[in-house]
């Protein structure tokens, strides 16, 4: 299994926190690399696999995870994940903005989104 990118998933209380994030963010060196307007994602211009995601809320799933981790198979990961007994939060789904993505909880109770980009 490959994982490609691991990105803490940040909440934030409204537009105007998130703005204020990016901010304070942008001064540690992130640059903003995609606004979906309820997520926004930060990159590190010198490593772009070195980002924070923004959220003021998750409008595709029933919660906002606390943590994204890209691999290259997402479906080979669910499959092996389900086997586990894990809770499955979501099951996969093809999102509109080019991934395939599942959440599942941890045995901390953390929501994992775990996704691939799709081709």
């Amino acid at each position: 299994m490959t994982i490609r990118r691991i990105v803490p998933n940040l909440r934030v209380a409204s537009e105007e926190s998130m703005d204020s994030s990016r901010d304070f963010y942008g001064l540690l060196g992130f640059e903003e690399v995609m606004d979906l307007g309820w997520v926004r994602t930060l990159a590190s211009p010198a490593n772009p696999t070195a980002q924070i995601s923004l959220f003021t809320e998750e409008r595709t799933a029933p919660v906002v995870s606390e943590l994204s981790v890209e691999v290259e198979d997402v479906d080979a990961v669910y499959a092996r994940v389900a086997a586990s007994g894990a809770e499955i939060v979501r099951e996969p789904r093809d999102e509109e903005w080019g991934v395939r993505r599942f959440f599942v909880r941890d045995p901390g109770g953390r929501v994992v989104n775990v996704l691939s980009h799709r081709a």
